[in-house]
Order: structure tokens, then sequence, then C-alpha cells
């Protein structure tokens, strides 16, 4: 079985290495993760069917399972394994600048930029902490519980139990809302409520509850279910 080859003008490899990464579309920079093509299609044909199926899309990649990809004619267990790979690692680099760096928090908008691409993808409800010391910086992240398409039920005492074995100062909850609807539930305020009142006891200071959805957020604080 013969591979089909790219056009020498088509390469993406040589194009990056001539022009550089931010000169490849999306298409080509797929290319490089895909790596060879199929009897039928170039790898960024195949490339381009990929995207394709995400309604063009890119974004959407993130949220794909490798059985959905191996559906498309071309793409095998392997190609499918490494594009998820890749849509992870992404996920994780854009994360740990932040939770790696001692990167100071200064506000909710900043909360939902580095879980927007995290959180938003996932089919569950994702309940999770970013845990601070007493200059705000970020020290880590705890997932607390991960619940079904609606909820993600969590009880006081599992938020703040990794906050105290680390020693943090505060900490931020944060869950998504795989509907894509951040508006909190009756159910998210009741928890934001309750997680304040036992944040005033234990003496770790809740700075805000974020609900992420699909390219919007919810901050609680700003909503007024927490005061400074």
């Amino acid at each position: 079985m013969q591979i089909k080859e790219m056009p020498a003008n088509e390469r993406p490899q040589e194009k990056l290495l001539y022009s550089g990464v931010k000169g490849l579309n999306n298409s080509e920079l797929l290319a490089l993760i895909i790596r060879t093509g199929s009897p039928e299609r170039s790898a960024i044909q195949l490339a381009e069917e990929v995207i394709s199926y995400t309604s063009d899309n890119i974004g959407d990649l993130g949220m794909a399972e490798v059985r959905e990809l191996t559906e498309i004619s071309g793409i095998g267990e392997a190609k499918a394994c490494s594009i998820i790979a890749a849509m992870e690692l992404s996920k994780r680099v854009k994360t740990d600048r932040f939770t790696k760096g001692k990167h100071r928090l200064k506000n909710c908008r900043e909360v939902a930029d580095m879980l927007m691409e995290e959180l938003s993808a996932e089919k569950k409800e994702i309940f999770m902490t970013i845990n601070l010391n007493a200059k705000l910086h970020i020290e880590s992240k705890s997932i607390i519980s991960i619940g079904s398409l609606a909820s993600a039920p969590v009880h006081p005492r599992e938020v703040f139990a990794p906050a105290v074995r680390r020693g943090a100062a505060a900490v931020v909850a944060a869950h998504n809302h795989p509907s894509g609807d951040p508006t909190p539930s009756y159910q998210d305020i009741e928890v934001t409520r309750r997680l304040y009142e036992s944040s005033k006891i234990i003496g770790i200071k809740l700075i805000d509850h974020v609900i992420v959805g699909n390219g919007r957020f919810t901050s609680m604080k700003t909503e007024g279910y927490i005061d400074d």
C-alpha cells in the first residue's frame, strides 16, 4: 500500500523550517501532528478533513475522542491518539504558565482564561480549586469532584481539604457547565454560600467561585454572592 505524498510546495515541515511556525495555518500544523497521509489523501488533506469534521472550529478538537476521530476515513487509532495528545498538551501548557510560575492572581478573568480551554471541553462537570499563598500567588490546582452532565456535588470539607494540607491562605473555586451556559443554578448559589461561610470559619479566604462555559464565564463574587 502506497501512502500519498504531498507536493513539495505543500510540505509543512519545510515551511516551518524556513518561515517559522507562525506562517503555518491550522491544517498545516495538524498535518505535522498526523505526519503521514493515507493511500487516498495527503497529510494536509487528512488534516483538512479532521478540521471540517469539527465544523471548522479547531477548538472543538479538544472535546474529540479516539472513537470519533477514527470514523474519519484515513484516521486510524495512532493518528487519533496523536491529535488528542497534542490537544491535551496544549491545555496543560496554558495552565502550567500560571501554576509553575508563581503567578499572582489579579482578577476572575485570569481564572476564566486559565481554565476556559481546560474545562469548557469537558462533557462532565468538574469542580476544582486553585490554591493561593498569602500574596495570592498560585501554588497548585486540585480536582475536588468529577460529576455527571449536570452536577458535581461537593462538600466544604472536601473543597478546603487540599488547601489545608498545602497550607494555602486562599482558594478560588471553579467548575464548568458542559451545556456551555455559565449561568449559575440554584445549587451553584447554595454551594457558593456554604463555601463562603465555611471559609470564614476555617480561616482560608474564598476569593471567588468561577463558573466556566463555552467562551463565557460567571464570577460569583461579581454577582454579589461573595463579599471582600
